[in-house]
This record gives structure tokens, C-alpha cells and sequence, in this order.
């Protein structure tokens, strides 16, 4: 069985939110979500995540009644539909030149999780054994800590951590990256925007899901959180539970 909570807010700090999250439990044993947290001035990120997430959900009224035979194909044909979208919208509107928007999206199945990324949107399996950061960012700072210039632990307070290497909507094509988790019961997966990321650790966000108290309460308490630490950017996240 398949639980599963969301919650988005601007922060302290910026004006407007540019987050836009998904979410929507089809049965006990089917479950999507997606977090795009948007880029490209002040209107144009807000129009970005949100025209994302539309494209994304239009794809899955295609969604056959039942079990899907392909579930990384569905995930794909959405990223590259809302992709498709974003992309045309920022070419088409001089207000929206150059925008863009991260998505991080799972799609649990029974006990399967699939899972793609776009950008430095995160995805977290989090267990009794510990959290995994499933996706790897498309970053400048996450390359440097592959070719082990710097430590994970500088990179979070990195001055270009903000900067990412690839995006939804600023080219015609995008290349997404897929994953697969195996889930047990009492396992969780954490979508969230770099908004909680950066402010809230790992431990922290492990601590919260598996001990903090009501499973069901656990976003806005990763929420109060950030905002208490003065949350500089939009803070989003979806958490799925599988029972």
C-alpha cells in the first residue's frame, strides 16, 4: 500500500514561489509525483514549473486502466512532452526567453519505484538502514565532486551551487536520467527542490521521516525547518511511504 503527502511554500526570501509540485495516489499499489522547481526571472520560472508539470500530467491521462507495462517509457514520454512544452513557450514569448525548470519525478509501482531527474531536484530513499540520494544533480558543483575536486560537504556551501548543467525547456531535447529502487515495507522516498536541500541535511531529513513523529506530518516538518533557518529559496517536497 502506497502513502503519500506534498507541500510547497516560497521561503523568507523570495518574492514569489517558482516550485510547482504533482502529486496523486491512483491506487494502493500506483502512485506518481513530480517537484520542477523553475529558473528564468520573475514571472518566467513560476510559468515554467507550472507548464512542466501540466505537460507531465496530460501525459498520463494516456495511462492505460491497470498496471503500466512500461513505466520508465511513461516517465520519459512526459519529461520529453513537458520539455516540448516549456521549450516552445520560452521561444514564443519574449517575457519567457531563456527559462527553465528542474523535475524530479517517481513513479512507484507495488513495490518498485521509478524515478527521473532533470537539474539538482532530488529524490531520497530513506529506510531503517539509512537515506540515499538516488539522483545525482546536474550541477557544476556535483561534477566537481565527481572528479573529486572538492568534498560533498564543500559543495553545499559552494558560491556556484545554484548553477546547473542541464534543465527542462532550454533546449529542443533534453536527456533525462533513470532509476530504479526496490521498496520494502516501511520505506520512504523523499522528491524535494534544492529550497530543502540546501538548508536541511540528510541526517536531518532521515531523522524527521523515521522518528520526528506522524509520518503524515513529516513535509511540514522538514518545511518548519527550513523556514527557521531562514529558507532562502522555495522549499518543496513529496513523500511517499510504501507499506
Amino acid at each position: 500500500m502506497i502513502k503519500a503527502w506534498g507541500i510547497t511554500h516560497k521561503g523568507c526570501v523570495r518574492p514569489q514561489n517558482q516550485d510547482t509540485y504533482y502529486l496523486d495516489v491512483l491506487s494502493e499499489d500506483l502512485a506518481v509525483g513530480l517537484v520542477c522547481d523553475g529558473m528564468g526571472g520573475a514571472r518566467a520560472g513560476n510559468i515554467a514549473s507550472m507548464l512542466a508539470v501540466e505537460a507531465f500530467v496530460e501525459a498520463l491521462q494516456d495511462l492505460p486502466p491497470g498496471t503500466p507495462e512500461d513505466p520508465e517509457a511513461l516517465l520519459a514520454q512526459g519529461s520529453a512532452g513537458a520539455n516540448t512544452v516549456v521549450y516552445h513557450r520560452a521561444r514564443r514569448d519574449p517575457d519567457c526567453h531563456g527559462m527553465g525548470t528542474t523535475m524530479v519525478a517517481a513513479l512507484v509501482l507495488s513495490d518498485m519505484a521509478y524515478l527521473l531527474n532533470i537539474g539538482d531536484s532530488r529524490a531520497y530513499y530513506i529506510s531503517g538502514n539509512g537515506i540515499e540520494k538516488v539522483t545525482r544533480d546536474h550541477s557544476l558543483v556535483e561534477d566537481m565532486v565527481r572528479r573529486g575536486d572538492i568534498t560533498p560537504e564543500q559543495a553545499r556551501n559552494h558560491p556556484q551551487k545554484n548553477l546547473i548543467t542541464r534543465a527542462l525547456g532550454t533546449e529542443e531535447h533534453v536527456r533525462a536520467d533513470f532509476y530504479r529502487k526496490k521498496l520494502e515495507s516501511g520505506d520512504s522516498l523523499l522528491l524535494c527542490s534544492d529550497g530543502l536541500s540546501n538548508v536541511v541535511s540528510d541526517q536531518e531529513m532521515l531523522y524527521e521521516v523515521l522518528h520526528g513523529g506522524p509520518v503524515g506530518e513529516c513535509c511540514h516538518r522538514l518545511l518548519d525547518i527550513a523556514l527557521s533557518r531562514g529558507a532562502p529559496d522555495n522549499v518543496t517536497c513529496v513523500l511517499f511511504q510504501f507499506e
